[in-house]
């Protein structure tokens, strides 16, 4: 058994599509951030030139000290609200990247296994052993892989449930002293 000229050029360009999928996926992900941090910059600074007025505005050292403490709420919401965003940015990075390795992994089983049928197909007397071995060991390794898969999505679950969690814990904390 031959590799064709076609061949090569498919499994090329096979290579070729998975490498622009990824790197389609990290730009998008890299665009989404750098929009995230530009918001975040430019409300960052309007924020403090908003706050430096209004303290240049108190009366007294009270107004002062109130104006201050009622900045804390706002800052902690807009920091929060930046962490999950960026979380969310990354998840959806690594969900993106684990579906074109998924794909891929897919491909590469489907083409070894075909290639194996060829084999089998003109390989000697006596070697159907072989081949339903290897063929028995990839559906082990496929079966592996598949509950590895499964377990990672389950942890993810639970990392952004313990997220959210904490989140709702950081705004009821912030809540709780500003009403102290």
């Amino acid at each position: 058994m031959y590799v064709t000229p076609e061949q090569i050029q498919a499994a090329q360009k096979a290579n070729v599509e998975t490498l622009l999928a990824v790197a389609n996926a990290q730009f998008a992900a890299f665009e989404k951030l750098a929009n995230i941090n530009a918001g975040a910059v430019k409300s960052a600074f309007e924020d403090s030139i908003a706050n430096t007025r209004a303290l240049f505005g108190a009366k007294d050292v009270q107004e002062f000290v109130t104006l201050q403490n009622s900045f804390a709420q706002p800052a902690i919401e807009k920091a929060i609200a930046y962490s999950k965003s960026v979380y969310e940015v990354a998840t959806e990075a690594n969900s993106e990247l684990s579906r074109v390795a998924e794909r891929r992994v897919a491909e590469w089983n489907e083409n070894f296994v075909n290639l194996l049928d060829k084999v089998s197909k003109n390989a000697p007397a006596g070697s159907d052993v072989a081949v339903a071995a290897v063929k028995s060991m990839l559906a082990a390794a496929n079966s592996a892989y598949d509950n590895m898969n499964k377990v990672a999505k389950q942890a993810t679950e639970i990392a952004e449930a313990n997220v959210a969690a904490a989140t709702e814990t950081v705004k009821g904390l912030a809540k709780a002293k500003k009403v102290a």
